[in-house]
C-alpha cells in the first residue's frame, strides 16, 4: 500500500518525544526477539518462504491484514475522502477489500492445492519454463518502489521526531526490516505482522472514538457523532456521500478502471498468494482471505469517515486530515500510541514487500546458478539482502515513487491476471499463450502510457487548464476526424488497453497451439 507524507505527523513536546524513544525502542526489541523465536521453526526453504504451510486462521488473516492495511489506507484514503468523497476511495478501501474476498472465493483453494512456493511456480506448472521466467521478471521490479516507499515513510518519521537525517533514516529503516525478514522469513513476518496489526488497529480505534465524541459531533457519543456527520454532510457536501461518478465518460471510465485495478490487479501478487500458500489447508486459505477482506473493509471505513468528519470539525483544513486530527484531539500519551501504530503499519508492509520479490528472485531465477542451486536457504536469504539494497537505492533517489508504484501495480494487472485466471479456469496449452498474454498486455499498456507521459505530455503551463488528458490530446490534432478519434481513444485508461491485449494474446496463443496440434 502507499505511504504518506510524514511531515504531516502530529507534533510532540520534548517530554513526549523522550517517552516515544523509550516505547519505540522497547517495541522494536520485542519484535526482534519475536523474530528470533520464529527462526527456530525454519528448517528448510518451505519453512522460510511459506512458513511450512502451517499457518492457522488467526495468523493467516493477521498477516494478510497487516500487508494490506498500510499507512496509505489510514492517511491517503482519508485525504481522498475529504477531497472527493466516497467516489475518491473506490480503489482503497473498497476495491482492495473486494479483491481479498474475491481471492478467497475463487483463487485461494485451487492455488493452495497446487502446493506452490511462488506465483512463478504456477506459470511453470501451467505453461512452462519461459512463462515462469517472464512472469517472475515482470513481477520482481514491481515491488521495489513499494519497498522504497516504506523506507521513505519510516525515515521521515525518524526525521520528524528524532532529527535523524533522511539518508540515515532510510538505512536504519532498511536494517530493522531486513533483520525481521532475514532471520525467520515468513514465520518472522507472520508473527510480527499479526502483533503489529493489532497495535495499529487499536491506535486507529482510539483516534476514531476520540474524534467522533467531540462536541462538534457526538458530544460524548461516538456513535451519535457518525450520525451527526452524515446529517451535516448531506446539507453541505451531498456529493461526498455518493459512490457513483458524474456522467462524464472520462469519470465513468476512471471509476471502472479503479474497480478493475483493485479487484483483479492484486490477484497475481506474490505477497497475497504467499499467504495463501502458507495456510495450513485450503479451507484456512480461503477463510483467511475472506475474513481479512471483510475486516479490511470495516476498519478501512474508519479513516474514510475521519476524512469526511474533518469537513465538520475543521472545514478550512487543507492537507492530510488524520494526522491533523490526531495532533489536535489526542493526549500526549495517546499520541505516542498513535505514532507507534503508524510505525507498525509501515513496518508490517515493508517486511511483506521485501519477502515477496526476494522469494521470486531466489526460488525462480537464481536457483539456476550452479553455485546456489543446492543451497536454498542461503540463496533466499541472500535475495532478501539484495532486494533490501535495491529498495534503499531507490528510496535515496527521493523522486517519482508514487508514480512508479502506480505503474508497477498496473503492470501486474495487464500482464499477469489473464494467465492466472485462465490457468485455473481455462484449458491452457503450452507456454505460448502465457508468453503472448504477458507480452501483448505489457506492450499495449506501455504504448498507451508512453503516449501520454512521453510523446504528448500536457505542458506544465497548461496542466491546470486541461483537466483531462484526452482534451489536450484532441486539441493537438488539427483535423476534426483525428481530433475526435484521439479524444475517444484517450478516454480509455491504459490499463484497459493492456488488459484487452493480454486477453487477445492469450487467445491467439491458444489458437496457434490448437492449429499446430490439429
Amino acid at each position: 500500500m502507499l505511504t504518506f507524507a510524514a511531515e504531516a505527523m502530529p507534533e510532540l513536546n520534548a517530554e513526549s518525544v523522550g517517552m516515544l524513544k523509550i516505547a519505540l525502542g522497547v517495541y522494536i526489541v520485542f519484535l526482534l526477539g519475536l523474530s528470533i523465536v520464529a527462526s527456530r521453526r525454519v528448517k528448510n526453504e518451505e519453512d522460510y518462504l511459506i512458513a511450512g504451510r502451517r499457518l492457522p486462521l488467526f495468523l493467516a488473516w493477521g498477516t494478510l491484514m497487516a500487508t494490506w492495511f498500510g499507512a496509505a489506507t489510514m492517511f491517503a484514503a482519508a485525504e481522498s475522502a475529504r477531497d472527493e468523497g466516497l467516489r475518491g476511495v473506490i480503489l482503497d478501501p473498497f476495491a482492495c477489500a473486494a479483491t481479498l474476498v474475491f481471492a478467497g472465493l475463487f483463487f485461494a483453494r485451487p492455488l493452495w492445492r497446487m502446493k506452490l512456493l511462488t506465483m512463478a511456480d504456477f506459470y511453470r506448472q501451467k505453461y512452462g519454463e519461459k512463462a515462469e521466467i517472464l512472469g517472475a521478471s515482470i513481477q520482481i521490479p514491481s515491488y521495489f518502489a513499494w519497498i522504497a516507499l516504506q523506507y521513505t515513510a519510516l525515515s521521515r518519521i525518524l526525521a520528524t521526531y528524532f532529527q535523524i537525517p533522511f539518508s540515515h533514516g532510510v538505512l536504519y529503516s532498511a536494517a530493522v526490516t531486513l533483520i525481521y525478514t532475514l532471520v525467520g522469513g515468513m514465520w518472522s513476518v507472520t508473527l510480527t505482522d499479526t502483533l503489529q496489526i493489532v497495535v495499529a488497529l487499536f491506535g486507529l480505534l482510539v483516534l476514531a472514538f476520540t474524534v467522533f465524541s467531540q462536541p462538534e459531533l457526538g458530544d460524548g457519543s461516538a456513535f451519535r457523532g457518525v450520525s451527526v456527520m452524515v446529517e451535516k454532510l448531506t446539507e453541505s457536501h451531498p456529493d461526498h456521500l455518493s459512490l457513483m461518478p458524474g456522467m462524464s465518460g472520462v469519470l465513468i471510465m476512471g471509476w471502472i478502471a479503479a474497480w478493475a485495478t483493485g479487484l483483479f490487479g492484486n490477484i497475481p501478487g506474490q505477497d497475497l498468494q504467499q499467504r495463501v500458500f502458507a495456510s495450513k489447508d485450503e479451507k484456512t486459505a480461503s477463510r483467511a482471505c475472506i475474513l481479512a477482506g471483510v475486516l479490511y473493509f470495516a476498519f478501512g471505513l474508519i479513516p474514510v469517515s475521519l476524512g469526511l468528519a474533518s469537513h465538520v470539525t475543521h472545514p478550512e483544513l487543507e492537507g492530510e486530515p488524520v494526522a491533523f486530527l490526531a495532533g489536535h484531539y489526542l493526549s500526549p500519551g495517546m499520541l505516542i500510541v498513535f505514532v507507534i501504530a503508524v510505525v507498525s503499519m509501515v513496518v508490517s508492509t515493508a517486511t511483506s514487500a521485501v519477502l515477496a520479490p526476494a522469494t521470486l528472485l531466489g526460488h525462480n531465477l537464481l536457483n539456476r546458478l550452479p553455485a546456489l542451486r543446492e543451497r536454498a536457504l542461503l540463496r533466499d536469504r541472500l535475495c532478501v539482502v539484495l532486494v533490501s539494497i535495491g529498495g534503499v537505492v531507490l528510496a535515496l533517489q527521493g523522486q517519482g515513487m508514487m508514480e512508479l508504484l502506480d505503474m508497477a501495480l498496473s503492470i501486474q494487472l495487464v500482464a499477469l491476471f489473464i494467465p492466472v485466471a485462465m490457468g485455473i479456469y481455462g484449458k491452457p496449452r503450452g507456454e505460448l499463450s502465457a508468453v503472448l498474454a504477458m507480452s501483448f498486455g505489457f506492450t499495449a499498456w506501455a504504448i498507451r502510457f508512453l503516449a501520454e507521459q512521453v510523446f504528448l505530455p500536457i505542458p506544465e503551463h497548461l496542466a491546470e487548464t486541461y483537466e483531462y488528458y484526452h482534451d489536450y490530446l484532441a486539441a493537438e490534432f488539427p483535423v476534426e476526424g483525428l481530433r475526435t478519434a484521439a479524444s475517444s481513444l484517450a478516454v480509455i485508461p491504459e490499463d484497459f488497453y493492456g488488459f484487452g491485449f493480454s486477453a487477445v494474446g492469450y487467445l491467439l496463443g491458444q489458437a496457434i497451439l490448437k492449429r499446430r496440434e490439429s
